[in-house]
């Protein structure tokens, strides 16, 4: 099952819409942030004992929260200077 080139044009499309507007932006980071969030409360309350049964479980769940945070602190990043770039734009 391979990707037309018009799905790849729609997601770059979408992507650039995601990336070049402020209140999408901010939306996004919003719900990557609760991802994040529910994703790392979920490991030390919920599922706690399920994750320490297994070395490899506790090691991969964390992996996948230490990957959420770091794309979270990307994310913010690029924001971040976006909108430092908006601004100077307005000068």
């Amino acid at each position: 099952m391979s990707e037309t080139p018009s799905d790849w044009e729609s997601s770059k499309g979408i992507a650039k819409a995601v990336l070049h507007d402020r209140p999408t932006r901010r939306k996004w980071l919003g719900r990557l942030l609760l991802l994040t969030l529910a994703w790392l409360s979920l490991g030390l309350w919920v599922i706690d004992s399920w994750l320490e049964a297994e070395v490899w479980r506790f090691v991969f769940w964390w992996a996948a929260c230490g990957f959420l945070a770091i794309v979270l602190l990307v994310s913010a990043l690029y924001d971040s200077l976006a909108v430092i770039r908006e601004e100077r734009g307005k000068r």
